[in-house]
């Protein structure tokens, strides 16, 4: 007999030799991914649709206009740890729908607004950052989820389809939702987008395995309760490498895009549209490595695929920094980011999974929270780095910063248990 690890954390058995059923045959898997699918979607046309209006309804200026895109990813860094605690209290598919409800709210009150001409810059910057705070729930509900719905032994599997359609999302999410905006205005793409989150909700509902209430200790407070959640994460032989490595590469990465615009257009001179296909194939790099995840698991081992992957993309990584024109170097260059992209593909449907795999139920929400809270907060810096080393040093700088910092990033799991593991480790 082998076994199966059941939703509710327990377990089954199913006869030896037959193969797991495919996710796509579980109907509570099938409704999970369609509305994590849709709330994604939704968000990315939000990404565009909100500043737009504020640009056409309002005549907002770019430093409002630069203070909505703040204020939509500022709550992962005010509420981020509290709200892992907060989830670990409560049913993940309870907060994941009240989250899409409020998101649904907050949204239709801008067209709604508009249409009536009492939108104002306020009431967008309120409507952002709550939706802002809605989203952080929904993400730490939807990760900590996951394990109970599918069980821990199939968590490479789910996650490389929900990773890889939130890197297909990514890459032309965004490009769709100024398609959208083009076709029915700014306000009626705001419309959709809550439309989009009351969707999500909708397929939650027709999840039919029930989670437990989790017992909680009374006598324990918020604080320490998250500063159990941040212990574990910093204490654990897998988690530790597993957040390094991941804030390292967020880190790099967005110090890396910050800068390209200004290389492309500034230093060589290149068009707009050059700019966009090349941080598109970010996206499409991501989702190449997201599906072909599971794979380079099975063929280098769990454990070891992101060091040896890694190790070997590493000298792809310096090709954007030693980028010195237009034509076959450009599109070498770009191939090159693409390669360094399906690492970081392949990393996160692997990391995510250790993650998932290692940690109790009871910890779920607050290790997500956790590295979460890493994560954004890792972006923050490397935009800064960018901008710190970008006007002060030059830009090349900037871009051998972050290259160098994705070449290495792999070091942190390397030196650690990870190193030699070829199956994901268990609690």
């Amino acid at each position: 007999m082998t076994v199966e690890r059941a939703a509710g954390g327990g377990e089954t058995t199913a006869p030896a030799g037959k193969a797991a059923p495919s996710l796509w045959s579980d109907h509570d898997f099938r409704m999970l991914f369609a509305a994590a699918v849709v709330s994604k979607t939704g968000t990315h046309i939000g990404y565009i649709a909100l500043p737009l209006v504020a640009i056409e309804a309002l005549d907002a200026s770019p430093g409002q206009v630069g203070l909505l895109g703040m204020l939509s990813t500022v709550a992962f860094l005010l509420i981020g740890l509290p709200a892992g605690a907060w989830v670990d209290r409560m049913r993940y598919r309870h907060i994941m729908i009240v989250a899409d409800l409020l998101r649904t709210a907050l949204l239709a009150s801008v067209p709604a607004a508009a249409w009536l001409g009492l939108l104002t810059i306020e009431q967008l910057y309120a409507v952002v950052l709550l939706s802002g705070c809605a989203t952080v729930f929904f993400d730490v509900g939807a990760q900590s989820y996951l394990p109970q719905l599918v069980g821990r032994d199939r968590l490479i599997q789910a996650n490389a389809q929900l990773n890889g359609w939130d890197a297909a999302l990514q890459a032309g999410g965004r490009g769709g939702g100024g398609f959208l905006v083009a076709l029915l205005t700014a306000p009626v793409a705001v419309l959709a987008n809550a439309f989009a989150f009351l969707w999500s909700a909708l397929c939650l509902t027709r999840i039919r395995r029930l989670q437990e209430k989790p017992a909680r200790d009374v006598r324990r407070n918020l604080a320490a309760e998250v500063g159990e959640g941040v212990r574990f994460v910093f204490g654990h032989a897998v988690l530790r490498p597993v957040a390094l490595a991941g804030a390292f590469t967020n880190c790099s990465v967005l110090t890396v895009t910050t800068m390209v615009p200004v290389l492309f257009r500034d230093e060589l001179g290149l068009s707009v549209w050059t700019i966009g296909v090349f941080l598109a194939l970010g996206g499409v790099g991501v989702f190449l490595g997201a599906l072909a995840a599971r794979r380079v698991g099975e063929w280098l081992g769990a454990g070891r695929a992101p060091w040896i992957f890694g190790m070997c993309t590493a000298p792809f990584a310096l090709a954007v920094p030693l980028l010195m024109g237009r034509g076959p170097w450009l599109w070498a260059a770009a191939g090159c980011w693409l390669l360094v992209t399906v690492r970081m593909g392949v990393d996160n449907v692997l990391m995510v999974s250790f993650r998932q795999r290692v940690t109790p139920d009871a910890l779920l929400g607050r290790m997500n929270a956790t590295m979460r809270f890493l994560f954004t907060g890792a972006l923050a810096i490397g935009a800064g780095l960018a901008a710190l080393i970008g006007e002060y040093v030059s830009v090349r700088a900037a871009l051998w910063t972050g290259a160098v910092g994705l070449s290495v990033a792999w070091l942190p799991v390397f030196l650690s248990p990870l190193r030699t593991m070829r199956e994901l480790p268990s609690e």
